[in-house]
């Protein structure tokens, strides 16, 4: 399950060598941690590099995102920390830079999430970033940056690189950006889950970030989508009564009124297992969310490869520890 990264990153077009480092400077200021969301994770700076070569990239590209270009640090003439450091065995930034596109054929608004893999040259991913390109208008083109990263002494060199996966949903039904609050004065959002022996879980948060209490009860509304986010038959979505989970501690939470102050959170989950049996699996990319009755929808991507069980167990707002 690719999980992946949900601030909107300016764009800078760079066509020169010479103003390279003062463009990527900018760029590294809007990088953003893996979470929620994640754009060009990657790094401290290009570490000594002098000079920089840049090489055109033949990604055939997804949904309209296409990687355009890398660049390419210069080896520093003369040892460097960063260069010892190496010898230690640790990993280093590697200084290396994708440029990306993004076209939005479509006639609505949309925000993207962009994992781009860095690869050697017989293939091999070297390493994987997530950017998330915010408010792409219709026929809209946006260009940006994103950095390979940190990668250890030992792995070979990259020479390409390419779209791994693209997600996109209305800007409106997006999750919030990282340090922003909505007007609803709440943030929905999905982790990246977890799985073990076929057992898949998802975690939703609730994030009261506005002024005022905010109650939920019970359990999150949820609406299943396609790529095409449009509604998915067949798949029973269940409150938690241990249909999925038998005996677990989920199926034994009492749903009731949970009360969020202003800074305070909440979590549900999604509960499910990836059995393949007869019949025709069924993969949910995304899931609409509303905290309660008449909120305000999130569109989330938790991948959801439910097989050909046709349920899907979703627990109630139980209060975020503190």
């Amino acid at each position: 399950m690719t999980r992946t990264t949900l601030l909107r990153p300016a764009i800078t077009r760079t066509t020169r060598a010479a103003p390279y480092l003062s463009a990527l400077a900018a760029t590294a200021l809007l990088l953003t941690a893996c979470g929620t969301e994640r754009a060009g994770v990657g790094g401290t700076g290009v570490g000594t590099a002098e000079s920089t070569s840049r090489t055109q990239v033949a990604d055939p590209g997804k949904d309209g995102v296409r990687v355009t270009s890398l660049t390419f640090p210069s080896p520093s003439p003369t040892p460097t920390r960063s260069d010892s450091i190496a010898a230690d065995g640790l990993a280093t930034d590697s200084g290396i830079v994708a440029a990306y596109e993004v076209v939005n054929k479509t006639t609505e608004t949309l925000t993207y999430s962009v994992v781009i893999t860095f690869m050697s040259a017989d293939g091999g991913a070297m390493g994987n970033q997530t950017v998330t390109v915010r408010d792409v208008g219709p026929g809209k083109t946006v260009r940006g940056t994103v950095r390979a990263g940190e990668l250890p002494p030992s792995t070979p060199q990259v020479t390409q690189a390419k779209v791994l996966e693209v997600t996109k949903v209305p800007s409106n039904e997006a999750p919030a950006a990282p340090g922003t609050c909505p007007a609803s004065g709440v943030r929905v959002s999905a982790d990246r889950g977890d799985a073990a022996m076929g057992l898949r879980v998802v975690g939703l948060h609730l994030d009261n970030c506005g002024t005022r209490d905010y109650t939920v009860d019970g359990y999150p509304l949820l609406e299943l989508l396609d790529d095409d986010l449009k509604h998915v038959d067949g798949v029973k979505i269940l409150d938690s009564t241990g249909a999925v989970t038998p005996g677990s501690a989920d199926d034994k939470q009492q749903p009731g009124p949970v009360t969020l102050r202003p800074g305070e959170s909440a979590t549900a989950s999604l509960v499910w297992r990836n059995t393949t049996e007869f019949g025709t699996p069924v993969n949910v990319p995304y899931v609409r969310v509303r905290a309660k009755d008449g909120a305000d929808p999130v569109i989330v991507t938790p991948n959801l490869d439910l097989g050909t069980t046709g349920k899907l167990e979703v627990t109630s707002w139980q209060e975020t520890e503190h």
